[in-house]
């Protein structure tokens, strides 16, 4: 069942590879590279901090992306260490990787963990689309790019997603506890 799983995994990946073009690939390459050490998401987190509307945001943000980057990157990828999806199939990454391991994927993990703060915190409706946008395309450019198997971003993405709820329930009950009338 599981070497089922991944031979429909690396096909899947194999499949989209087939989806390049000249003129996007400079694009997601540079795209994807912003999400290496969470910069993108950190930066627009740390320019959230300085305008009050956005302060919570922000804030809420960073949390959610520590524990994302805890649970993904120093716990989760050194105990299953799948290997990089070029080094199983004919696949030519547009980007270099330093990690060899793949599962899950950390930017994805960032960039949901940010994205789904934002999606709830951000007070402008425009503002919560656009975070929901930007997580989804970081994580589909992990697989344009060939870095990453569609096991890799979706557990990514439902990684960042549980931080960035369990980062809000614990804001909403501290909330709820500093709020308390005695």
């Amino acid at each position: 069942m599981l070497e089922s799983l991944l031979q429909l995994d690396g096909r899947l990946l194999v499949a989209i590879q087939g989806l390049h073009t000249a003129w996007l690939d400079p694009i997601v390459s540079i795209y994807t590279k912003l999400g290496d050490a969470g910069i993108l998401f950190i930066a627009l987190s740390l320019a959230m901090l300085l305008y009050k509307p956005t302060r919570k945001a922000g804030a809420l943000a960073l949390c959610a992306m520590i524990l994302g980057l805890l649970v993904t990157n120093v716990t989760i990828k050194p105990l299953v260490e799948r290997a990089r999806p070029w080094l199983d199939w004919p696949i030519v990454p547009l980007v270099t990787e330093k990690d060899p391991n793949s599962f899950p994927s950390g930017h994805t993990c960032a960039a949901f963990a940010a994205g789904m703060i934002w999606l709830r915190a951000l007070p402008w409706r425009w503002g919560r689309i656009t975070a929901v946008v930007i997580a989804v395309l970081m994580g589909l450019s992990r697989l344009y790019v060939g870095v990453h198997y569609p096991t890799d971003v979706l557990a990514g993405g439902v990684i960042g997603a549980l931080c960035a709820w369990v980062v809000w329930r614990a804001y909403q009950a501290y909330e709820e506890r500093r709020n308390r009338v005695y």
